[in-house]
């Protein structure tokens, strides 16, 4: 559902796609309506890869597992024919599987697992099924790999891990530490397939010293050449996550581990992939210097280093390198184009760029085989949960793959995409979800949520994901929800991305407020019944909001930036807001204290819940409890829910089930449903 409309002409109730499972579905659809618990039922699909030959697919399927003193996402590896017959879970236990990888023969698939202990190692187990074959036995935990293109060798990253006397010092409470010292990087190792004569399988290390191989941009870290004897890399100094701007790429030589650079400039080089013939290497650089709101393009290098050109620009900008076509004649890229993800062609001529996918495809996770000849994918859309799916690279018609979703017959809200105009004329889109069987006319509550980064983007994905904030739940209870592409986000161009540097909480919040009023003229919105709450960034808008405007009757902020000067001094991201506020605060203290809401608090009055990992080192959890004791003290409602073990995002199932029913209870308790 791509259109893009300014408002609603029909009452409508879209019936989300129903399981294979008559049993669940019937004993379900007596139920109300959309629960956080029945959301928890959706099992997640990631990691969709195709075999060399293009003849099966495999692919990750995670379910929630809460039963007991359990609380986890258990992954397993599944594989199906490429038009979705003989579907097999290969993988089985209580231990999960990730990162399924086809060998080069198309007989085996690798996979990581923490089956011998806490931390993943390399397996590989027959297509047909069997005893997986444990490859690896480290301590450090294996984060990604990939097979050589003679299928010898498994390469792979780890970070270091502690020493023997390292672990000794722990044990007797000798375990002082200096801060940004002792940088446990992550390394870039190989291990051979065919276990020698003892039947071993001996690892041996090719990188080491001050160079932390993979980087915070994501995609690709390393590819081997397709002689199989050297591999390319990206690498930054330390781990840190503000050093993802001195990224560069290498080279080693696989038999001597000699290495030797391929680019190294003022930009930030990351996803290197050789071309089918290991002439070139496609990569992203970024533009000089790199900024957090990023901007790259697709560059080809000789291995020797030698810039060969750049290629078009892409829609967004922001290009992720999916891999190279058979003939070599294009680099394929993954991108974001407004509310919809895209699988984008660029001529290595330098010619302009143009789509493969349809403009109402979503093409998520796109993974392309060995053989370069088809893509696998993950697609969704708001009223239907995420499936695997592959094509052909040639002729681009995708064929769904798994249907492993087992969901209930009940209706899910219409989401459509409507635009509006800023108070500076810009145009601004979002997602608007309609209650269920809402009847055109009648004003109904109105939900408006932030999204992360400021770079994130509400695309065209399911409104049953897990998270935070149930916006299937939402409608089904009777309220419209609205998700902003406020300026600052992804998917609009880097003009627009960049449109909010030294100006969080303008021109932003600007947009925010001209989409609730627009909702409010078109007659769906009531204006007294407003809610608004989102996470990280969106934590900071939903702070800032409450500090601007008394309209929302209630806010919940999760994991949210408050301070922008105390933030600083404590996230692991210590350059982030500098580089948007165009400097340090002791260099601009005015423009910082401006666009903090903790220096604008006084006299807030909204109902705010806060919600907050304590193991949080993105928005250490500090900022949370700034803005609770600053209601607080004013007397104004507040709630402060903090949960354990939880990094910048709640991972664990009861703990997500427990954040969205608290969305769901307060929104309920302040907004006054009919």
């Amino acid at each position: 559902m791509n259109r893009r409309i300014f408002g609603w002409t029909a009452a409508t109730a879209v019936v989300c796609l129903v399981a294979s499972s008559a049993t669940i579905a019937g004993a379900e659809a007596k139920l109300a309506g959309w629960t956080p618990e029945l959301v928890l039922k959706v099992k997640t699909v990631t990691e969709p890869t195709v075999s060399p030959d293009g003849s099966r697919i495999a692919f990750v399927v995670s379910t929630a597992v809460t039963e007991g003193e359990k609380s986890e996402w258990l992954s397993q590896v599944h594989v199906a024919g490429s038009d979705g017959s003989n579907p097999l879970q290969l993988t089985r236990g209580d231990k999960g599987a990730t990162a399924p990888a086809w060998s080069p023969d198309g007989k085996w698939i690798a996979f990581l697992s923490p089956r011998t202990g806490p931390k993943a190692n390399l397996w590989r187990i027959h297509v047909q099924g069997g005893e997986a074959e444990q490859l690896s036995d480290e301590k450090g935990g294996i984060t990604a790999f990939d097979y050589s293109p003679d299928g010898t060798q498994i390469a792979f990253l780890m970070p270091d891990h502690k020493t023997d006397a390292e672990e000794r010092a722990d044990r007797e409470k000798r375990d002082a530490f200096v801060v940004n010292e002792n940088h446990k990087r992550s390394r870039l190792y190989v291990v051979p397939v065919v276990p020698n004569a003892e039947g071993k399988h001996p690892v041996r290390k090719l990188t080491a010293g001050d160079m932390h191989v993979g980087g915070l941009l994501g995609g690709r870290n390393f590819d081997w050449s397709p002689d199989s004897t050297r591999i390319v890399f990206t690498h930054q100094p330390t781990p840190l996550v503000d050093d993802w701007q001195r990224t560069d790429l290498s080279l080693v030589e696989v038999a001597t581990t000699k290495i030797s650079p391929v680019a190294a400039s003022a930009a930030a080089e990351t996803q290197p992939v050789f071309s089918p013939d290991g002439k070139l290497i496609a990569c992203t650089v970024s533009e000089i210097p790199p900024q957090w709101a990023f901007a790259s393009r697709v560059q080809l290098l000789t291995p020797a280093g030698e810039t060969v050109r750049m290629l078009a620009e892409t829609f967004d900008l922001k290009p992720s390198i999916v891999g190279w076509s058979q003939d070599a004649q294009h680099v394929i890229v993954s991108e974001t184009q407004k509310t919809i993800q895209r699988l984008t062609a660029l001529p290595v001529d330098a010619a302009p760029a143009y789509d493969l996918s349809a403009a109402d495809q979503m093409v998520g996770q796109p993974s392309i085989n060995t053989t370069r000849t088809h893509v696998a994918f993950v697609s969704e859309a708001p009223d239907r949960a995420p499936e695997a799916f592959v094509a052909k690279l040639t002729g681009f018609q995708p064929k769904q793959v798994s249907r492993v979703q087992e969901l209930p017959q009940l209706p899910i809200g219409n989401t459509e995409v409507v635009a509006w105009k800023s108070s500076d004329g810009r145009e601004v889109e979002g997602l608007l979800t309609y209650p269920v069987n809402y009847q055109a006319g009648v004003r109904v509550p109105l939900l408006v949520i932030v999204h992360g980064g400021p770079t994130g983007v509400f695309v065209q994905s399911c409104i049953l994901a897990r998270g935070p904030y149930p916006v299937a739940v939402f409608a089904s209870r009777g309220y419209a929800v609205l998700r902003c592409n406020v300026r600052g986000s992804s998917g609009y161009g880097k003009e627009f991305r960049f449109a909010n540097y030294h100006d969080w909480g303008g021109g932003d919040y600007r947009d925010l407020i001209a989409g609730v009023d627009h909702l409010i003229e078109l007659g769906v919105a009531d204006p007294e019944r407003l809610g608004v709450m989102g996470w990280s960034y969106g934590g900071f808008m939903t702070s800032w909001i409450i500090t601007q405007t008394k309209r929302f009757k209630a806010a919940s902020v999760g994991a949210g930036v408050t301070n922008l000067m105390s933030f600083t001094g404590t996230a692991d991201i210590a350059d982030f807001i500098p580089d948007y506020m165009g400097g340090d605060y002791w260099d601009h203290f005015e423009r910082w204290r401006s666009h903090s809401a903790m220096f604008q608090i006084k006299g807030a009055v909204t109902p705010t819940l806060i919600q907050h990992g304590d193991k949080d080192l993105r928005v250490p959890i500090t900022q949370g409890y700034e803005l609770y004791n600053a209601l607080k003290r004013q007397g104004v409602p507040v709630k402060m829910v903090v949960y354990p073990r939880q990094a910048h995002s709640i991972q664990e199932p009861k703990l997500q089930l427990d954040a969205a029913q608290r969305n769901v209870d307060w929104f309920d308790q302040w907004l006054t449903m009919p």
